[in-house]
């Protein structure tokens, strides 16, 4: 039995992101890169990031929920260590500082950007 292919229309496609061809792109934090994957006018991004060793994201806040599943290496605060394999969610509110002593590689994905205490813009703000 043929089932029939569905077709969507144009604003409804699926939207594929071949990150793997994407260069690394460099972040206001010393070894820290990322790779943009998705982002809104909302606020909403999905964010590939590579840490170095000993690399710090400094003291922020979440605004809104935010979702981390670590691929390689550990992201670490004074609540703990998240390691590959390892998912974390952090509710609107929280505020830590985070750093990978070995280096990391995770996807992030934000409700809305973050708030960094030195003033600095969030990764996809222009």
């Amino acid at each position: 039995m043929n089932q029939p292919v569905p077709v969507n229309p144009p604003e409804l496609r699926s939207h594929i992101v071949t990150a793997s061809k994407m260069p690394w792109q460099p972040t206001q934090f010393a070894g820290i890169e990322m790779k943009i994957l998705y982002q809104d006018d909302e606020g909403r991004s999905t964010i590939l990031f590579k840490m170095a060793p000993g690399a710090v994201v400094p003291l922020h806040e979440h605004t809104a929920l935010e979702q981390t599943f670590m691929l390689e290496g550990s992201l670490e605060d004074a609540e703990g260590a998240c390691r590959a394999g390892d998912f974390v969610w952090r509710p609107g509110g929280n505020i830590h500082v985070a750093h990978a002593p070995d280096g990391a590689t995770f996807l992030a994905i934000f409700n809305r950007p973050n708030r960094f205490f030195d003033g600095t813009k969030f990764f996809t703000a222009g």
